[in-house]
């Protein structure tokens, strides 16, 4: 396991440029500190979010197969997630969101299989298995909040983002990683705050990947479902998160019913959401959806889907009225009364047809970029794609016919034709020519000396979309992270502790009853005295063996604890609390 990566029949569909983000998890980093840890969240949990959570949760838990005990092999979770036809993957922290989503089109879940730690068990920025197993899993089950999920990632793997996007990802991502770093100083999160909040306050529109994202964030992180008297809990992010999946439900969280104008409010990574919108059920999440779709440059296309193209100086896709459908990066629109009339790529560009490259139409053919006019001709009432073979004769659109295209906005094409290509439906999509010269007014667009010119087809742009139409026609293999999550070589002191935690771990699972646990308690006090969760631990273990010495001298060293550590007296009762609850429940 530590080295491979199991897959399954839902992986395997997964396109290469996907598996690219893809680790293995490497199960035995975990330490028995980190198993403590998930063994708290969730007991604490799953206690709380009983009467709080939607019930798809604790229903989910059982059929995803999340142990409240130990941390979940994620390739095991598989064998029993697929099911429900899902699988789960581990990356390394935050991946990109394009990425992101379109794991969730193929009904994969991205886990970040790093724990959070003790030190921030409560909250963590940084995506890790407590978030993603225990929050996003167990949701899954319910049918329809999975297809809102997949459906998703669909959608949201193809909106278009803007070169400050990119910027945002990495700052946040930066910030996560030292956040969970034991050794960052105080003035490197600072500045990696600032920096993520510059960022933030100065990003200009927002494109439709941080819209989206918006809306990704106030369902699938921070949602409620239900009504705003009384709201449940759907979201990962406030089902993985101890301190804010109570503080959510008080009065000082502002509960607004869900709808499109949630696309506009953003969010901040690093604080407490101040509101939470609540959806009355899962079927609506959908329903709003898709009406911020039907305002995306995937359904709209036209001159603002070029233009936020060219805006986002990545690769993207349009898709012209016929069907033709040309990837690149887009660097040019010429435009006349509010239409595009011509389009530009520069460098590596292809062409496809429904998400196939059309043959002799790759990278290599057009390595150098590609222009074409968009509309009808100028006096022709019939667009070229609509003429019959008979109306293209007349047109002299016909092989081996010198002709001059003069197309409505002023684009005029001269050459000869060589041939042209159809779609399934007969329409004509692609007119190439030889000795073809290309003009806008005064400016040459393409001189014969180029080659061949290969003309798209189309009235109208009717979609476009980040990423290219043909997945095979560029490499997308490149992704290389700017930062990685750190992992520092632990000190003497660390793996002393991590080893009283085994052996408590050990007795308490029966593999060792010969472990002193007062021996380990003195341990504790002499060399650990500010740790605090495994004495509640040993506490359990006492309280339920009705060792009552042992419960004496385990409470009195907490109460030292919480006299000289404020800051985590209320998890230390809330510990103590669960271990009762569940002696009374038992």
């Amino acid at each position: 396991m530590s080295s491979t990566i199991e897959s399954n029949a839902i992986l395997n569909r997964l396109p290469k440029h996907l598996k690219q983000f893809i680790k293995p998890q490497n199960y035995e980093d975990y330490s028995a500190i980190d198993q403590a840890v998930w063994r708290y969240v969730m007991r604490k949990n799953v206690t709380f979010l009983n009467t709080v959570a939607h019930k798809s949760y604790i229903e989910g838990l059982k059929q995803t197969g999340i142990s409240i005990d130990s941390i979940p092999n994620m390739y095991g979770m598989n064998r029993i997630l697929k099911d429900i036809g899902w699988a789960a993957v581990a990356v390394d922290g935050f991946i990109p969101p394009n990425a992101f989503m379109e794991f969730q089109a193929y009904n994969v879940l991205v886990i970040a299989s790093d724990i959070r730690q003790l030190e921030h068990m409560e909250y963590t920025p940084a995506p890790d298995i407590i978030h993603e197993a225990a929050g996003h899993a167990p949701i899954i089950a319910n049918p329809e909040y999975a297809e809102y999920l997949r459906r998703f990632g669909e959608i949201g793997c193809k909106a278009i983002s803007s070169a400050k996007d990119y910027e945002l990802y990495e700052a946040v991502r930066h910030l996560s990683i030292i956040k969970e770093a034991p050794n960052s100083s105080k003035e490197a999160i600072t500045n990696a705050e600032s920096k993520v909040e510059v960022l933030q306050e100065n990003m200009g529109a927002p494109s439709e990947m941080a819209l989206i994202r918006n809306l990704h964030w106030w369902t699938v992180e921070y949602g409620l479902i239900g009504t705003l008297d009384n709201p449940k809990i759907y979201g990962a992010g406030l089902l993985s998160s101890i301190g804010e999946s109570s503080w959510c439900m008080t009065s000082a969280v502002k509960k607004l019913p869900y709808d499109i104008k949630a696309t506009y409010k953003d969010f901040d990574i690093t604080k407490p959401q101040p509101q939470l919108y609540v959806t009355p059920d899962f079927a609506h999440l959908s329903l709003v959806l898709e009406e911020f779709a039907n305002t995306m440059a995937l359904r709209k296309g036209g001159l603002s889907g070029v233009n936020k193209l060219i805006n986002s100086n990545t690769l993207g896709s349009v898709e012209l009225s016929t069907g033709i459908q040309i990837s690149g990066v887009f660097t040019n629109v010429i435009e006349d009364q509010g239409n595009p009339i011509y389009i530009q790529t520069t460098g590596a560009t292809a062409l496809a047809y429904r998400e196939k490259e059309l043959v002799g139409h790759g990278t290599k053919s057009h390595s150098k970029g590609f222009g074409s006019p968009i509309g009808k001709l100028k006096g022709i009432n019939i667009a070229i794609e609509d003429m019959s073979p008979r109306d293209l004769r007349a047109y002299a659109i016909y092989e081996g016919e010198v002709t001059t295209l003069e197309f409505e906005g002023g684009i005029k094409v001269s050459g000869e034709i060589v041939t042209g290509k159809r779609n399934l439906k007969g329409k004509i999509i692609l007119v190439s020519f030889k000795n073809c010269t290309v003009t806008y007014k005064n400016s040459v667009l393409f001189k014969p000396e180029w080659g061949i010119y290969d003309m798209a087809v189309g009235k109208d742009i009717v979609s476009a979309f980040s990423r290219p139409a043909d997945l095979n026609s560029f490499n997308l293999i490149t992704h290389v992270p700017s930062s990685k999550t750190i992992h520092v070589k632990k000190s003497e002191e660390q793996l002393q502790l991590e080893t009283l935690y085994q052996q408590v771990r050990d007795y308490r699972e029966g593999t060792n009853r010969t472990i002193s646990r007062t021996k380990v308690l003195e341990q504790l006090i002499e060399k650990h005295p500010n740790d605090w969760l495994l004495p509640v631990e040993l506490y359990e273990l006492a309280f339920k063996g009705h060792e009552t010495e042992l419960c004496k001298n385990i409470l009195f060293h907490l109460e030292n604890i919480k006299q000289d550590r404020p800051e985590v007296g209320h998890l230390i009762d809330d510990g103590l609390a669960i271990i009762k609850q569940n002696a009374v429940i038992s």
